[in-house]
């Protein structure tokens, strides 16, 4: 298994990390072997200097903010989000752009996370250092509130996992005030969305079977990792791409799986865009956020400017926080068909290329420091409840 995986991250341009085993799985332009080794895209841009805690300044917003398609018919979402609707319908609309921290909060909590003492590491605990969200879904929605802040119906559907509440006038106040989640640990108040994926010959939504949500390091040392700051909002992915994704192409879903099997898919649908999986594998896809923050910004107009992924070791001066590495894992309950599937950003096109993700990360600030120390600066491996036993 090890030899096939390696010679299939060779070919796809990924560069790994190492740790120790538990479960197999792979996508196309990015691997991760859960439990195994971390994993991130060899294409992370821009050279890197040291991570100081201080907030560089401020660099300037590029082009092409994420849009989405044309919305499709809602459905119905659970009662805590028609309540968080009512709410947000009288109150004043979510901020957009450039968004600041809460300087004082943010400085609070560093302070907080500094004078944390770590716990003791129990005997056994791998040396992967990360922790973890195991969420289920929760509601669809033509929502966004981090594209389309305060605007229901104007997103193409997303399909949300971790906090139930979540509508298109959601703000951080919200996530904490509102914090009934699908996520285990129950302290992750989070939202994390993508869009909708359909069967492509009946129409009907495919859900999540399984997301987890990974926070972890991608890199060989944690030297100034910090927490993340509650209300930060990133975008993975283009929702605008319109690319073909055939057997080999990067952005592309893949057949999980616990023993030998094709990655890629032991045949292709008709359009050569989505993989029909042999034996017990069935659809995933891999989401990697970046892991280098401006230290000012909570989100930026395209949702991507005030974040970066680090190189070498270490981020850019112009983004110098070391955060966590979000890597959403998603698993669907599909194993592939002639016809394929579609996604809600791209009808047409039936590619997975515009596949993205969405994280609004809102935390009980103690957990997220606890685990941060914990599991990213001593660089051990935590699942949903902490140190992996």
């Amino acid at each position: 298994m090890g030899s096939v995986l390696l010679s299939y991250a060779s070919n796809h341009g990924v560069t790994w990390r190492s740790g120790r085993s538990k479960v197999v799985m792979a996508a196309a332009g990015l691997i991760v072997v859960a439990g195994v080794a971390a994993v991130h895209l060899a294409t992370s841009p821009g050279s890197a200097e040291p991570s100081p805690v201080a907030a560089a300044s401020s660099v300037p917003a590029e082009s092409g903010a994420v849009i989405g398609a044309a919305p499709a018919p809602s459905t119905s979402a659970p009662a805590s989000a028609s309540a968080a609707a009512s709410k947000s319908a009288t109150a004043k609309a979510p901020a957009t752009g450039w968004i600041p921290v809460d300087a004082a909060a943010w400085k609070a909590q560093v302070d907080a996370y500094q004078a944390l003492k770590t716990d003791p590491v129990p005997a056994g605990v791998g040396n992967l250092p990360e922790f973890r969200a195991d969420c289920q879904y929760s509601h669809t929605l033509a929502d966004d509130p981090i594209v389309f802040p305060g605007l229901a119906g104007s997103s193409h559907m997303h399909s949300f996992v971790g906090n139930k509440a979540v509508t298109a006038g959601t703000t951080p106040e919200d996530l904490m005030k509102f914090t009934a989640t699908t996520c285990k640990p129950v302290q992750d108040h989070s939202a994390y969305w993508v869009p909708t994926l359909y069967d492509a010959a009946t129409n009907k939504p495919v859900e999540t079977t399984g997301f987890r949500v990974y926070y972890r390091s991608l890199m060989n040392t944690s030297a100034g990792q910090l927490p993340m700051p509650n209300g930060l909002r990133m975008i993975s992915g283009d929702a605008t791409k319109r690319q073909p994704t055939p057997r080999g192409a990067q952005g592309q879903f893949y057949c999980a799986f616990y023993g030998p099997g094709d990655l890629d898919g032991v045949a292709r649908s008709t359009n050569g865009n989505w993989p029909i999986c042999g034996g017990d594998a069935t659809l995933h896809f891999i989401l990697q956020f970046p892991d280098c923050w401006d230290g000012k910004h909570l989100d930026s107009p395209n949702h991507k400017d005030h974040v970066r992924h680090g190189s070498g070791n270490a981020c850019p001066a112009s983004h110098p926080v070391k955060i966590p590495a979000i890597t959403f894992d998603i698993q669907y309950g599909a194993k592939g068909t002639q016809q394929g599937y579609y996604l809600s950003s791209d009808k047409e096109g039936r590619s997975a290329s515009s596949m993205h993700g969405d994280a609004f990360v809102t935390w009980d600030a103690a957990t997220m420091n606890k685990r941060t120390k914990n599991c990213i600066l001593q660089r051990r491996t935590c699942d949903n409840n902490g140190y992996q036993h």
